[in-house]
């Protein structure tokens, strides 16, 4: 019983041999086609990134914390890094300090950080223009002569002030720019420090909301809002209606003619392109709702952008979230996803393979029993041309070597009835021999 366990095992062994040497060069192609196509897997999603905002009061701070409570539920930790403003904020891009960053449209040319790319402008936020209740102004080229609360330098506020009093020329020292924003603006607008205040900020603000309601205080009115988005590609012209803030109080008393640079989400080169669609995802959740100023939906939006759209939110503006990403978890569809550069590859070595290999093998198995069909049917042909005793006995001896051979052959027990047929053959071919001897 030891025996025959033994031979079994034997030839189990002897089989698992001929399996690997038979599908051995299929296991080395396909090794070395996962080892060529690994080459050009993507690193995978880092576990933490920065996304660059401004100050701790403003929109962007806080829509911020809203994006890393999401990532958060990924497992992924977004470090919000609060700033001066937009042109900080490129900086920052540029530099590789922070890989995202929410940027104020028409703060930045292309062609001055290059390798940047947009994901989308995210909502409008307006320029205010606050004045004081006594001042006459109907354009703002009469604003020459006056003090402007215009923001702190770098923010965003700064920059499209700036722009827009050089459309005025008002540029060359004709008005007095005041590093002045947020409440400490409102205070510097009600004590006199300043004329007029200007802010970017969504609808939504509550410093926007107190000065509307503020009998001491305007919003001006941008009668040639259409002008300016005419000249600057980043604006767009905006209307508040009449009665939208408080219908009981008639707030504001007046549609207002507003211009509006859009809230940017702008990526370096060093965000991961995986992160692309997840901040997609999010941004259509926090930023999809619609305000006073933008209908549902229609944000985020690839419009209203200074740099190039990244591919990736590309394909997300055109065909939605990833199809993985909306059945799995983020970094199991982010697996996925990068390992398909090797998935492809792998069936296209791998079906052909499966055509070829069992063939390869079943002609492999059957050689071993075949080939010595060749030395039967010349053995029976030369017997029968010179059947005397000596090539009868010779061919008795050839007949018995063979049969000694085919013993010796291993086959897998599917092949089995292959190999005793030979041995039949050979015991039949030998009877018919012996038969010419006794003849």
């Amino acid at each position: 019983m030891k025996m025959k366990k033994r031979n079994i095992i034997l030839r189990k062994t002897r089989t698992l041999r001929t399996l690997v040497r038979i599908y051995g060069l299929g296991i080395f192609l396909v090794g070395m086609s996962i080892i060529v196509a690994y080459q050009f897997v993507e690193p995978a999603p880092p576990h933490s990134l920065k996304i660059a905002t401004a100050g701790k009061n403003g929109a962007y701070f806080k829509y911020a914390s809203e994006y890393k409570t999401f990532f958060a539920r990924e497992g992924i930790d977004l470090q919000v890094v609060e700033t001066s403003g937009s042109v900080e904020n490129l900086k920052l891009l540029k530099e590789g300090r922070v890989e995202i960053a929410f940027v104020q449209g028409g703060v930045g040319k292309r062609e001055d950080y290059p390798g940047l790319h947009g994901l989308g402008s995210l909502y409008v936020e307006p320029l205010w223009i606050f004045l004081k209740k006594d001042l006459k102004i109907h354009l703002l080229l009469e604003l020459q002569g006056l003090r402007i609360g215009a923001g702190l330098p770098g923010s965003g506020t700064r920059k499209i002030v700036s722009q827009i009093l050089v459309d005025n020329q008002l540029d060359r020292g004709q008005v007095t720019l005041v590093s002045l924003g947020g409440e400490e603006g409102v205070s510097a607008l009600h004590d006199g420090q300043v004329d007029v205040l200007c802010i970017v900020a969504g609808a939504g603000a509550s410093l926007v909301e107190k000065l509307l309601r503020d009998p001491a205080v305007k919003l001006f009115n941008v009668r040639r809002a259409e002008a300016y988005t005419r000249l600057h590609t980043f604006l767009t012209h905006v209307v508040l209606p009449e009665g939208v803030i408080d219908m009981g109080e008639n707030v504001p008393k007046t549609d207002i003619h507003l211009v509006a640079p859009a809230a940017t989400l702008v990526a370096g080169d060093k965000l991961h392109p995986a992160f692309v669609d997840l901040f997609m995802q999010i941004a259509s959740r926090i930023h999809g709702q619609g305000n006073l100023l933008g209908k549902e939906k229609e944000y985020p939006s690839p419009e209203y952008l200074d740099f190039p759209l990244s591919r990736e939110a590309g394909r997300f503006y055109k065909n939605g979230p990833p199809f993985l990403q909306r059945f799995l978890p983020f970094w199991a569809a982010s697996l996925v996803d990068r390992l398909k550069v090797m998935i492809l590859p792998l069936i296209a070595l791998v079906i052909p393979l499966m055509k070829v290999l069992p063939p390869t093998y079943r002609w492999r198995m059957r050689s071993k029993i075949y080939r010595w069909y060749d030395e039967l049917h010349d053995l029976d042909q030369y017997v029968n041309k010179n059947p005397t005793p000596e090539i009868i006995a010779e061919a008795q001896k050839n007949l018995d070597a063979m049969e000694h051979e085919a013993r010796q052959v291993e086959v897998p027990l599917s092949y089995a009835q292959e190999l005793y047929n030979l041995r039949l053959h050979i015991d039949l071919l030998r009877q018919q021999i012996g038969s010419f001897s006794k003849g």
